[in-house]
């Protein structure tokens, strides 16, 4: 497998290739991975999430996943890399990790079988699915800040190739101690039928992004915790929360919200029909 990964290297964008601890660009130059500044491994013209997809997630909210696969948008302006700061902005609360492997597509493709699919992915790369769920009353099902806001897009740390999806764990731990741990055989949906099914209405283009999917276990972090995903093969994904510094403006739009539906997907699932009491968060 090769990674391929986008680095800021004397002050300039340079595409290297991971040999061991060290990033090798095409000039000879040379980094330690741990010293590097990272980017998000591609430039993408569009992000593309799935809904539900995990077996273990669709168990845990208690309901049942649908007949196809339903997706939702992240602007590019969500994108975020390995090491980057996540940001919480101030007077939200909900900001939930979602650890999850990313599609990236290598050539146009457009009405393509899931066979066929397999022929225009470029490799994969990880993804943390961040969810900002104080706006999840206010978006009318888009989810479009929930999960579209600045920083909630990490990639990285690397693209690999030639990497089977099979029978791979994932993993997110807080701050070392694990949170999530799944694996793509729990995946209702492959990383081929995703790609196969998006393209039937909608042109992919290289650098192009789709999220899998996350397992159970997704919990609301806050300030000062530090998130890392682990799929095998792919490496680890770190980032760092921090708090805005800026309050959310209260002259525009809908403010946050805390009502039950706020609570219970943060919380992971319909934490009032069990007698939990959801904790102070601050």
């Amino acid at each position: 497998m090769t990674e391929h990964r986008r680095i800021l290297l004397d002050g300039a964008v340079v595409d290297v290739v991971r040999d061991g601890d060290r990033l090798r660009a095409a000039d000879g130059r040379e980094v330690l991975a741990d010293d590097a500044v990272h980017l998000p491994p591609v430039v993408p013209s569009k992000i593309i999430a799935v809904h539900l997809n995990h077996r273990s997630r669709v168990t845990e909210f208690g309901t049942k996943l649908p007949a196809a696969p339903t997706y939702f948008h992240k602007p590019t302006s969500s994108l975020n890399a390995h090491h980057g700061a996540v940001v919480r902005p101030e007077g939200c609360k909900w900001l939930n990790y979602e650890g999850e492997i990313a599609i990236v597509i290598g050539r146009v493709t457009r009405n393509v079988s899931p066979k066929e699919a397999a022929d225009h992915i470029a490799g994969y790369t990880i993804a943390n699915d961040f969810g900002l769920h104080d706006f999840r009353d206010t978006d009318a099902g888009s989810m479009l800040r929930v999960k579209g806001s600045d920083t909630l897009c990490p990639l990285g740390p690397g693209l690999v190739e030639d990497w089977d999806f099979r029978g791979k764990a994932i993993r997110t731990l807080v701050n070392g101690e694990v949170r999530q741990e799944g694996s793509t055989d729990e995946m209702e949906w492959d990383m081929h039928y995703l790609v196969a099914d998006i393209a039937r209405t909608i042109t992919l283009f290289p650098g192009d992004v789709l999220l899998s999917g996350t397992p159970a276990g997704s919990r609301p972090v806050r300030p000062g915790d530090v998130v890392s995903v682990e799929v095998d093969g792919l490496g680890t994904l770190t980032n760092d929360i921090v708090a805005g510094p800026v309050p959310i403006r209260t002259d525009v739009g809908a403010q946050p919200t805390e009502s039950e539906e706020v609570l219970s997907t943060a919380l992971g699932g319909d934490w009032e029909f069990r007698g939990v009491r959801p904790p102070r968060r601050s």
